[in-house]
Order: C-alpha cells, then structure tokens, then sequence
C-alpha cells in the first residue's frame, strides 16, 4: 500500500500523466503530422492516440479530424509490425473498439472509405498498467436494457419497513431527509406555467433575458428534483401521498410547451431538464403511471429529447468535428440516459441511444488528457459531477457498463482530492471559482469508488451525502467496502490541462494549499486569462486568491475583471494589461500557458509555467517558477520577464482581508485565524492599492500591487509567502548567474533572468 494508492492504482496514475503529457502537445505545437488527420486548428478534434504512449485504458478511443472531402465513412486499420490486427469501419470520426487488444506495441492509420490516402500512422502501447475497460456494442446493449424489468435505472430494493439495520445504517438518514424534503415542498413549492416567462431568449442581450434563463434552469430543476423524490419515496414506503405528490409534479412538467420559453433555442438545458426527470420518474412508478398520463409524458419526452437529438446530429454530428461544448457534452450524456429509459416507450429512443451513448462514453469530457482533470476549473467541475451521478447511476443498473471504472473517471476522483480538499471554502480558477464547494456532490461521487481513498475522502467532507443521489446509489456503497486509507503523495500535476497543487499534508485539515495554473486550454469558455497565477490557501480559507465574482456567462463585469489576469495573482503590466481574453474561440486556445517543469518531494515542491502565449504577443517571454517550502511553510515566487518594449511590469496579489504594511516592508493578510505575509526580496518596486474592484456580497476583496519603479525591456520578481507570520529568517546572495536563497533552514537556487 502506497498512500490511498495501491501499487495498480499508483503505477496507472502514473501512466495517465505520461499520456497527459502527450496530450499537450496538439495544443501546444498545433500540427504535429503534416497528413488530414490532424488539424491545425486546436478547435478540431485530435487525432489520437499517438506519442507512443501507453495508453490509460484498453482499448482506446481512436479519433481524428475529418477528411475535407466528406468520406460516407471512415476505415481504421489497426497494426502490429506490419501485421493487420483490426479493422474497423465507422461512420464518425472517431472510434471505440468493444474488444480490448492484448499487451503489445501497435500503429494505427485511417483513410475514407472513398479514398485512398491513408493517414499517417501513430504508434501507441498497451501495457500491463492499461485499465482494460470495454464496452459492448449498441445492439447487446439495448437488449440487456429491454431485458430488465422496470425500474431499469434503479437497484432493487425492499420496502423501507423491511430494510436490515445494515441499510438502515447507510441510508435510513437519507430517506429521513427526503421525506422532510418532499413533505415541505408540496404545500410550498407552487405549480408554474410557460407564463412565468415572458422574455424572448432566442438571442441574448440583456441581464433580463440572462437572468430568466437562469431562473428557467432553476425553477425546472426544483421540480424536476421534487418529482424523481417523490416517484422514488413512493417506490420505498407505498405510502399513496407520494404517488400522488409524483403524479402532480409529472404533469407539471409535461404541461411545458416545448415551443414555448422552455425551447431548446430559447433555454438549451430546460430540454434535457424536463425530459430526464419525466422519464426518470416514469422509470421508477411504471405501471402506477396510468395509461393516458403515461401517453402525455412521453410526448413532452418524445418533443424535448428530439428537440436536443436535432441539435446534436445537425452537421453530422457537429461535437464530432468540435468537441469543446459543455452545453452539447451535457446534453449528449441526457440524451444517453433519455434514450436508455424510454427504449421500447418511444420508436425515437432507439436511434438517439445509437448515436449518443458511445459517443459520450468513448470521451467523456474534452476538459482533460486522460488523467481527469478539469480545465474549466472546479466550480465547473462539480457542476458536471452532478450531470455524471445522474447518467452513470442509472446506467450501471440498466447495461453493467460501469462508468466509474473508466481510468478518466478515477483520475477526476484524484483532481478532486486536490484540488477541492475537505474544508475548502472556496473552488479554484474558472467561473465560479469564488463559489463554496458544494461536498454532497463530491462526497455522491467518490462513494462510487471502491477505492482507499475514495473512502477517507468521503468520511472526511462535512454533511451529509445528498439524499438523492445516495438513494441510487449501489448498496452496499463502494467506498464503504474497503478501508479508508490515508491519502498519499500531498502534490499533484494535471499536465494535460496545466495545473498543479502542493500541500503541507493533505490528510491535515489545518494545511496549506498552494494551486499553480498554466494552461494549454488558454482563457476559453469558462477559464481566465490566468496562466502562471497561484492560489494560497491555509486551512480551506483563501489567504491570496481569485477576484471578482460571476454574475453570468459574458457580463461586461466578466469581461472587463472577473478573467482578466489582474482579477488573479498573476502578472500584468502597464496599468494592468494582462493576458488576452477576446478574440475568437481558437485565438482563446493558441494564446495559451503550459507547465515546464514539476517536481515533488519530502521537503520542497516545484513547479515551474510558461505564459508567454497568452500574452498574444506582449511578452517575448512570461516565466514563474514557484517552489513551495514544506519544512518552512512559505511559498517562493520567482518571475522572469521579458519584452521588445519597455514595459512597467506588476505583481498582482488579492485577498479578503485588508493587507496591513509591516515595519519590515511586507504585507500581512489575516483572514480569520489564518494568515500571510507577503515579504518581497527585491526592492526595486512601489506597492499600491486598486479601488473600485467588483464586491461580492458578504465578502471585501482587496488587492495589491507591486509595481516596479520603471519602464524596462527586462523584469524579475522575487517574492515570499510567509504561511502564519512566522518571521523566518531571509537570506541572498546573488551571482552573475543565480540567486541562493534561503528561507528559514530550506536553501533553493534560483537561476538568474
């Protein structure tokens, strides 16, 4: 045992990442092969796998750009020396074969199936260490689903009178819960209408029209959630108030006018909203929806599942070619499980399933390599663990595929443990980052894991587990059937999307959190222009972190601050010129950052970015190395700058606190009972205040800079983050190439700009 790892588990981790590594580079280098299969364009979906390397799962998902003469279908020849081992013909530009290969060494190469020119072949592994996660065909799949008496999505389960103390144990709390939940909604959660919603949101232009899609999404999720509640309470105690509660809600939702607010042009979730929770509850009460009822939900099923099919299946299947869509990516996982509930309901249910369940199964997010992080950041993160637990479930009871035992999946779980580790008060970079982390959701998805640490993170995030989500769960959970294990290595790197973490300890609930970004994935969708930033945190609470707050998706707010760089402890220049946020989609991904260099040790973590890209120009290069001292508990920040014109570089830093010069010239931040000392080393800079940042109800941002004297075509900072004040004792020496510092009893080098 190694950690909250076992040796299988550690030596695939470690396998992720070397994926991960390779996945860097399309984004990085753009056109890697000179041949159709891979674009130029970062847009584009990648053509992979390739890199020689070992690949996570077996077998892997084979995909690459499409041919620009529009071939019916594609042919994928599979080799091993000069041995044809497979073939396999689709018509998508991708491919998930449902038959692992055996360990060995193989090339892979794909032409049209009208054309001649083959791409260029790329060479990958499968190891001992490659998870072998193979899923069956679309007809063995829907037979296995039709050959599952209702409730397809759900475990059996007895009455609640006659559960064992042993189920009583695990989830009697929840049961408690939901009957406190339902009971209180049905005198006052009122019945709503399309008439709740008057705006026309066909096009977006106003915070009005922002703010009734907003309320549209929440209004049907309240519903959508009391009605799978009450099916399901019904289904555990008999008692009638439930079916009835059930039966109401149902209505409520299928009297939606799909031509009306709920649209899929107007409000491109409420579709998938109403159809999962209709089909979800009718999956669950079968029979005790009578026949003319049963008639009318399907219809609103049929209208708003068509409704997504429709978008998704436009231009060939249009997140195919452009995979980067959480919009589609979430719909593509409802339509999934719409599709697997209403088979033999509905005759649309069947082409839906053959389209979107190996699609979303073959690459469940767009948002990492293979090791499972979350480039949108972790606010978003959590949002689609949610969407996850409501698909996964049901499909694991429905078809055996087990999704949580997907190498990507297991690698998110790992993100997660560092990244929102118990205690955490705030998520970090992206949207939502200022949010508090919601640890019902996370708790839901670890508990799917039959893993060590899965169960220490499951016991150590505070609450309860969310009563629906544990009330589908497999029982006994899995997390439950193995012994919590403390976890292992306190460092992470995701190198895929550029990220890294250092802890003190992560099992201590009073340690420090240092979280570094430089991404290949830019400022697009839902990410900053926040590459070579950092987050400190002690003890969950953020001691120098994220400005700003996010009032909705493309505010003039979000714009102008939430993602610029100087919203972020990173660098910016001029009067706060940071990185670039505009421009169109694929300059948001080629002006980009990525992680050089990592290392993690007993005594000294280190990482080290590179943000020159994301400058767009600016900068002829934009270099922070950060070690995190784990003997002194300080942070060093180190930045070398560089431009063809002169520039007045600045060192932006942000808290919730007021910062309070020290006699000794550092900044001190006291948020609560925790606190920081910002001490600079070099002098050549003034310190000055921003005021009128955007204010977070409830919550007072503050933000310094350190701000060099003057204009220079070279720039360097050199910083220290004194983790509690503890005054340790500072020492430099500087030669003509390197600066030794020493910070305490830790010593570190630190080459010269």
């Amino acid at each position: 045992m190694i950690g909250f790892f076992d040796i299988g588990d550690l030596m695939a981790f470690k396998q992720l990442l070397r994926a991960a590594f390779a996945l860097v580079l399309p984004f990085c280098v753009g056109q890697a092969h000179a041949d159709w299969a891979q674009s130029i364009s970062p847009l584009i979906t990648a053509a992979l796998p390739g890199g020689m390397q070992t690949q996570a799962q077996n077998p892997p998902t084979f995909s690459w750009a499409r041919h620009p003469a529009k071939p019916p279908a594609y042919v994928v020849e599979v080799r091993q020396g000069t041995t044809v081992v497979a073939t396999y013909t689709t018509t998508r530009n991708w491919y998930m074969p449902s038959v692992a290969l055996p360990m060995g060494q193989y090339s892979w190469r794909v032409r049209g199936s009208t054309r001649s020119d083959w791409s260029t072949d790329r060479f990958f592994t499968i190891a001992a260490s490659s998870t072998e996660f193979a899923v069956p065909e679309n007809p063995t799949l829907r037979a296995r689903i039709l050959s599952r008496p209702r409730p397809r999505g759900l475990q059996a389960m007895p009455l609640y009178a006659n559960w064992t103390a042993a189920m009583k144990a695990e989830r009697g709390a929840a049961v408690t819960q939901m009957i406190k939940e339902v009971d209180w909604n049905i005198p006052n959660l009122p019945i709503i209408t399309d008439a709740r919603w008057t705006l026309d949101t066909t096009t977006m232009a106003t915070s009005a029209q922002a703010a009734q899609v907003a309320d549209i999404r929440q209004q049907l999720d309240k519903r959508g959630r009391q009605l799978e509640s009450a099916a399901l309470l019904y289904r555990l105690t008999g008692t009638t108030k439930y079916l009835t509660e059930a039966l109401r809600r149902g209505d409520e939702m299928a009297a939606m006018d799909p031509l009306g607010p709920t649209n899929y042009a107007r409000q491109d979730q409420a579709p998938l909203i109403i159809a999962t929770a209709l089909v979800r509850a009718f999956d669950t009460l079968s029979t005790d929806v009578d026949a003319t009822r049963r008639t009318k939900w399907m219809a609103s099923v049929r209208a708003y599942g068509g409704q997504i099919y429709t978008d998704l299946a436009r231009d060939n299947a249009r997140s195919d070619e452009y995979p980067f869509d959480s919009h589609a990516i979430g719909n593509t996982a409802g339509l999934a499980l719409i599709s697997l509930l209403a088979l033999g309901e509905i005759e649309e249910a069947t082409p839906w399933f053959d389209f979107s369940l190996r699609s979303y199964i073959s690459s469940l997010s767009p948002w990492s390599g293979p090791e499972g992080g979350f480039a949108n950041g972790t606010a978003y993160a959590q949002y689609a663990v949610a969407l996850y637990l409501r698909v996964w479930q049901p499909l694991q009871q429905a078809t055996g595929v087990n999704l949580f035992n997907k190498p990507w999946a297991k690698g998110f779980l790992w993100f997660f443990m560092h990244f929102v580790p118990p205690g955490s008060q705030t998520h970090v970079f992206g949207d939502g980052h200022e949010v508090v982390p919601q640890a019902n959701v996370m708790k839901g998805y670890a508990a799917n894991f039959a893993l060590p640490g899965a169960g220490w993170y499951v016991n150590s995030l505070e609450g309860a587990h969310d009563a629906l989500t544990l009330l589908y769960s497999p029982y006994p959970l899995p997390s439950s059937t193995v012994a919590p294990g403390a976890p292992g290595t306190p460092y992470m790197v995701v190198p895929s999307i550029g990220w890294s973490a250092m802890h003190s300890s992560l099992r201590d609930m009073n340690r420090t959190s240092v979280f570094f970004k430089s991404s290949p994935y830019g400022s697009y969708n839902h990410s900053h222009g926040d590459q070579n930033t950092f987050v400190l945190m002690k003890a969950g609470v953020p001691l120098l972190g994220e400005g700003g707050y996010y009032d909705y998706y493309g505010s003039p707010m979000w714009k102008s601050y939430y993602r610029a760089t100087k919203a972020h402890n990173g660098i910016t220049f001029d009067g706060g010129v940071g990185q670039k946020i505009d421009g169109d989609n694929e300059s948001q991904l080629n002006m980009d950052g990525r992680i050089t260099a990592f290392s993690g040790g007993t005594d000294v973590d280190y990482v080290e970015g590179d943000a020159t890209k994301s400058y767009g120009g600016a900068l002829t290069s934009a270099q922070r190395k950060l070690w995190y001292l784990r003997t002194t508990d300080a942070v060093v920040v180190h930045d070398v700058l560089k431009s063809a014109t002169a520039r007045t570089f600045e060192f932006n830093l942000h808290a919730f606190a007021p910062f309070v010069t020290q006699m000794d010239g550092s900044l001190r931040v006291a948020n609560g009972n925790q606190s920081v000392c910002v001490r600079p080393i070099s002098v050549d800079h003034r310190v000055e205040t921003r005021s009128g940042l955007p204010q977070l109800a409830g919550r007072t941002e503050q933000q310094m800079v350190l701000v060099k004297s003057a204009p220079a075509l070279n720039s360097e900072f050199l910083v220290v983050l004194d983790v509690g004040c503890k005054k340790p004792p500072i020492t430099i020496s500087t030669t003509a190439t390197s600066h030794t510092l020493k910070v305490g009893t830790q010593t570190i080098v630190l080459p010269r700009g």
